[in-house]
């Protein structure tokens, strides 16, 4: 089985054109802004080879490749796009979704060389990386709180100093048993 990032090679060669080249790009800009992004290959199917996927913490982005366009979907995009920043104004797709918001880049358009366009693409993939990671947070807090019994607080006066009454009589109904 051949590693995610061959497959990702072979598919930017396979293109051959400006999808290739734009994919190549982005994929550079990707590993520049988080050093330690897993890239992986998923969702292969007889009808689809697979898909190029950047990871860190959960799914930060797809790099999908149509006639027309370059699409990049970000998996917690609604979650990060609306503040007042740089990236937000990126988003140019999947607009109208809970959860996911998406740029789809067209012949021409430029990323890389464009140093606001490169920074703000930059800083996006950083915020999304660190919505994953709040979100991963979030469930290994709530997993740990579902797994872990409630603290029960006791007081000194809480305390039975010896066996409670209704202790001896289950002890001496089990002992009567025995008989």
């Amino acid at each position: 089985m051949e590693s995610a990032s061959a497959l990702i090679d072979q598919k930017i060669k396979q293109l051959g054109d400006w999808r290739g080249q734009m994919l190549a790009q982005v994929r550079q800009l990707i590993r520049d802004a988080d050093k330690d992004i897993l890239e992986e290959w998923k969702w292969v199917k007889p009808t689809n080879p697979g898909t190029p996927v950047w990871s860190h913490d959960g799914i930060v982005c797809t790099g999908e490749t149509y006639k027309e366009v370059v699409k990049l979907t970000f998996a917690r995009g609604a979650s990060i796009e609306g503040s007042k920043n740089n990236y937000s104004k990126l988003f140019n797709s999947s607009l109208e979704g809970n959860v996911r918001r998406a740029i789809d880049i067209r012949e021409g358009e430029k990323i890389k060389g464009d140093k606001i366009r490169e920074a703000a693409f930059k800083e996006l993939i950083r915020a999304a990386v660190a919505a994953n990671a709040r979100a991963h947070a979030s469930r290994s807090t709530k997993k740990q709180a579902a797994t872990k019994p409630p603290a029960i607080e006791r007081t000194a006066t809480d305390r039975p100093s010896k066996k409670s009454a209704d202790t001896k009589r289950k002890a001496t109904k089990r002992a009567a048993r025995k008989k």
